[in-house]
């Protein structure tokens, strides 16, 4: 009979950054630093926010002592080309157009209900960067989407984690010029994946190849970016 009984139980809500079957894996490194918790990942690869809170009765579910939320890269990949736009709606069966009141809505949706139906201190962490030049549209937008994050987080009153700011921290003092660009399409992160399944590279030989700082892909996690990830979180459990 197992009678394991965690000091927290914890749940990861996000994307595939969370679920990190195509990035490395920053719920995992969480279990290692903290061993007396149990983490439970509810990462789902694509999702957007509306796709979390349609997800949020299995993590009610959980009777999580606290949740964390990483949502937003799909919601602004899918923000950022009408070719985009047409692809995430097709795969993810979006109802409506992606934009990014309708991101505020959604993940102030999750919040609430995640207050209202769970014990749970609730964290939200702003998006990591869309792309590795902080002067490129990607990432000015992912700036955009972190500040509604922020701004929900303040307004329903759950912890914010401003995992945004510190990549791009990073990358301003970093300096470098990564060798991949920011396209629409899925042409970077499949080849990336290729790499990663077929060649047997790690995400970090991957990103090492780019010249990538905190990606394999421009959008999935290395493990320096999803160390970040693991930084914040830790912090925020105390």
């Amino acid at each position: 009979m197992n009678t394991y009984s965690p000091a927290l139980r914890v749940v990861c809500l996000g994307d595939s950054n969370t679920r990190a079957q195509v990035s490395a894996d920053y719920v995992a490194e969480l279990g290692r630093r903290r061993p007396k918790d149990l983490f439970v990942n509810q990462g789902v690869n694509g999702d957007l926010a509306y796709n979390g809170l349609r997800r949020l009765d299995a993590v009610v579910a959980e009777d999580p002592d606290a949740v964390t939320v990483l949502l937003g890269s799909n919601d602004i990949n899918a923000s950022m080309t009408e070719r985009n736009v047409q692809m995430f709606t097709r795969m993810k069966q979006l109802p409506v157009r992606p934009t990014i009141a309708w991101y505020r809505e959604n993940l102030t949706a999750i919040a609430r209900r995640l207050l209202e139906e769970t014990h749970a201190r609730i964290a939200l962490l702003s998006p990591p960067t869309l792309g590795e030049d902080p002067d490129s549209p990607s990432v000015r937008r992912s700036i955009e989407y972190a500040e509604v994050v922020r701004e929900v987080a303040k307004e329903v009153g759950v912890t914010y984690l401003p995992l945004n700011e510190r990549q791009l921290a990073h990358l301003r003092e970093a300096g470098h010029t990564p060798k991949v660009t920011y396209r629409d399409g899925r042409s970077i992160q499949a080849r990336a994946a290729m790499q990663h399944f077929l060649l047997r590279r790690s995400f970090d030989a991957i990103a090492r190849g780019r010249r990538l700082e905190l990606t394999t892909d421009l959008i999935h996690q290395n493990s320096r970016g999803a160390g970040m990830i693991a930084d914040l979180i830790d912090d925020f459990l105390g």
